[in-house]
């Protein structure tokens, strides 16, 4: 089993995949995540009791006025129909500008609350395990120190 961990300022996420459900989304997360693309990115938005989002290759300098609009260079496409698709506390997925549109930038839930409407809508690759209590310290700005791919 492959797994993450998100190293924060505040703490450490640890991930598992939902790699049967998002086969695609979960080997681009991986990819970028072994080639360092995320490390030094800051979570550029964070809104309370909604979701932490990082993953924009501007925000290595949260003064850039294209912070939020960034990505890898290509799109990937959605995957919406697997059994795991359900915007919980923990859960990564990925961000995008309409269906079929995300490349680098995820979100992970705070809660249950106000993610509903997000069921598969965007493609849910994985949950936080470990460090759920790092969600709520992770403030706007904040950066991913690095993140780790562990396979077992």
């Amino acid at each position: 089993m492959t797994t993450a961990e998100i190293q924060t300022p505040k703490g450490t996420m640890k991930v598992s995949f939902f790699a049967e459900d998002a086969p695609n989304t979960v080997a681009n997360f991986i990819k970028l995540a072994k080639s360092g693309y995320y490390d030094g990115l800051a979570f550029h938005r964070v809104i309370p009791d909604f979701v932490i989002q990082g993953g924009c290759p501007f925000s290595k300098d949260m003064s850039d006025p294209k912070v939020g609009t960034g990505g890898p260079g290509y799109k990937i496409n959605c995957e919406l129909n697997g059994g795991n698709q359900y915007h919980d506390k923990g859960v990564l997925s990925m961000a995008h500008a309409g269906r079929n549109s995300g490349g680098s930038q995820f979100f992970i839930c705070h809660s249950r609350t106000n993610t509903k409407h997000l069921d598969r809508q965007h493609t849910c690759f994985g949950k936080v395990y470990e460090g759920l209590d790092v969600i709520d310290l992770i403030r706007q700005g904040d950066k991913i120190e690095k993140i780790t791919i562990n396979e077992e």
